[in-house]
């Protein structure tokens, strides 16, 4: 296991500090703010943590409502809303500075079967014939108006193996391309057969790259290259099936509006063996920046 593997767990293992009440730290971003899918993976985690093991998360709902401070702690109030036969139900504040930063609900279902029928997973390369962040970033490096963006990207990303299937948004500044992207990502090491760790792993990562397909459309290169200003606003995701976040996963991403000041980002994620995981929706703040 990487030593930046190490730190991301342990930024997901939060102290409890009362009774539903928990507390966790933050790590640095690309952006100076709390990485929202941090924010998201560490709720789910303090939902999750209220809920008999039996029962896996099915669906979560979030919104972000403040820019988080990572110098601060962020405190998770966890409300059991409900504990029913076969769902439970979470709401989950996260609190900064004494004011809400994030809001997310959570359901957790008990194990049943049912009908069954998925998507196709979409044509995709190979995993292992793409490069890594380490080999593709570097490629980009003039791109960055600030020289510290990149040493900060890899650092986002030494803890998961996140591999573009087609070049970056920042690789075509100026040329509008269709509105799809795919990645492949695991994390660089193994993980515990923890069902929710896996999830909370995932959730994690799917704040990563969702809105590329947004900035794609209009040959944009992102809040790295600073031709936008960005910033999520809420986030949907839904597990269909069990996998593991430490073994290949395709983000298949696409984006179908973008309109106001703000584009829509809709995935599903697949297994390597074609199984539809997850399904995940993300609406962020996208604007050009004024002169």
């Amino acid at each position: 296991m990487s030593s930046a593997l190490e730190s991301l767990l342990d930024l997901l293992d939060l102290e409890q500090i009362e009774r539903d009440i928990f507390r966790g730290t933050s790590r640095s971003a690309v952006v100076p703010r709390v990485f929202g899918g941090q924010v998201a993976a560490q709720a789910l985690v303090a939902a999750g943590r209220t809920v008999p093991a039996d029962r896996t998360a099915h669906s979560l709902h979030s919104y972000f409502l403040r820019m988080g401070d990572p110098g601060a702690p962020i405190v998770y109030s966890v409300d059991r809303i409900r504990d029913g036969r076969s769902f439970t139900t979470r709401r989950v504040v996260a609190v900064q500075h004494g004011q809400p930063i994030f809001h997310l609900s959570a359901s957790f279902q008990t194990y049943e079967e049912g009908l069954e029928h998925q998507a196709v997973m979409p044509p995709a390369p190979d995993p292992e014939t793409l490069p890594t962040a380490e080999q593709m970033l570097p490629r980009y490096a003039d791109v960055f108006t600030d020289p510290g963006v990149m040493d900060r990207l890899l650092e986002a990303r030494a803890a998961v193996d996140l591999r573009y299937v087609d070049a970056p948004p920042f690789a075509n500044v100026g040329t509008p391309q269709e509105p799809r992207s795919q990645v492949w990502f695991r994390t660089n090491g193994k993980l515990a057969d923890d069902p929710l760790l896996h999830v909370c792993m995932a959730t994690y990562v799917s704040d990563m790259t969702l809105l590329d397909s947004v900035l794609l459309a209009h040959g944009r290169g992102g809040w790295a290259v600073g031709d936008v200003v960005g910033a999520s606003l809420d986030h949907a995701m839904w597990f269909h099936r069990p996998f593991r976040a430490d073994e290949w996963l395709l983000y298949d991403q696409e984006s179908p509006s973008a309109s106001g000041g703000r584009g829509l980002g809709q995935a599903r994620i697949y297994t390597q063996d074609g199984r539809l995981a997850i399904t995940v929706i993300q609406e962020g703040v996208v604007r050009v920046p004024r002169d």
